[in-house]
């Protein structure tokens, strides 16, 4: 891979964060290896029992051979947020372990804290699902107060949605509510915390090749086991590949046109990874790839 282990830390925990298909779970793999770690789950869709091959969870062969936790652990329609997550990895700080994943919210809500949020509604969440279908995800983003939207990545449909959820549920901004953050669970300064920032064209191709692999793995067959049960509308169905697959198993693309739009879907979303890493990770210590 080009970066040795030798200078990380074999006592503190170890968070590592990088864009999709970064290398970054191989790279986990290799320090629990060394250390007796077990891997944690920082990925957003990698927490759902549905999808291995989509989101490129640890194979059944990985997960025989280290201890990992927060894998696809979480049903398809069921509720699932940073803060259950940060509840849930709160149980596993007491051990030896290495944090990964591609989910910026979830590692700076470890490190940096997290604001005590109530509950949206399920009225909302449908209200904010609706206009979403209905108006395009630029309507509720269009209604967002002005210090949340100059915060939050405003091409993310998803973190669009939670804040104009937020705003609608408290009629309080979420940049309001984050800054009341309360004390993080593990503080930078007391764990390892490595980004890795590849070469993007290296990304880029590497993106391509592994969504090919997807493919011949079987991802394809995974999508339509998971069709009677489709919601486009719900947080697991954002698996980059996924709306692509059902569309064409619905006759509208043909599989190379949904080959092709996955692969676009998902260096987009590699590029917005990068922008989070840097305006919010800067004290990380970077490690460059290949």
């Amino acid at each position: 891979m080009g970066f040795g282990i030798a200078g990380i830390s074999r006592e503190a925990p170890v968070l590592i964060a990088g864009p999709t298909a970064s290398g970054k779970s191989a790279l986990a793999m290799e320090i629990a290896a060394r250390d007796g770690r077990i891997v944690v789950n920082a990925d957003a869709l990698q927490v759902y029992g549905c999808w291995r091959l989509l989101t490129a969870r640890p194979s059944e062969a990985d997960e025989a051979a280290l201890p990992h936790a927060l894998y696809g652990h979480v049903a398809r329609m069921q509720p699932y947020s940073v803060g259950h997550w940060l509840r849930e990895v709160a149980g596993h700080l007491e051990r030896p372990v290495v944090i990964v994943g591609g989910t910026g919210l979830y590692l700076s809500a470890l490190t940096e804290g997290l604001a005590e949020i109530p509950a949206v509604p399920p009225e909302v969440r449908a209200e904010a699902d609706r206009r979403r279908l209905g108006e395009g995800f630029a309507a509720l983003r269009d209604e967002l107060d002005a210090a949340t939207a100059a915060r939050i990545d405003l091409l993310n449909p998803a973190r669009v949605q939670r804040a104009w959820e937020v705003l609608r549920a408290t009629g309080r901004g979420l940049a309001d509510w984050q800054a009341e953050t309360g004390a993080p669970f593990l503080p930078l300064s007391r764990a390892e915390a490595l980004v890795i920032r590849p070469d993007v064209d290296w990304l880029n191709a590497r993106i391509d090749r592994r969504f090919d692999a997807m493919i011949d793995a079987g991802a394809l067959e995974e999508a339509r086991a998971e069709r009677p049960f489709w919601h486009p509308a719900a947080a697991y169905a954002r698996a980059i590949g996924a709306p692509e697959l059902m569309a064409h198993l619905d006759g509208t693309l043909t599989l190379a046109e949904a080959v092709e739009a996955a692969k676009t879907a998902s260096r987009q979303y590699a590029k917005r990874q990068r922008t989070w890493f840097r305006s919010r990770m800067k004290a990380w210590r970077e490690v460059t790839l290949p």
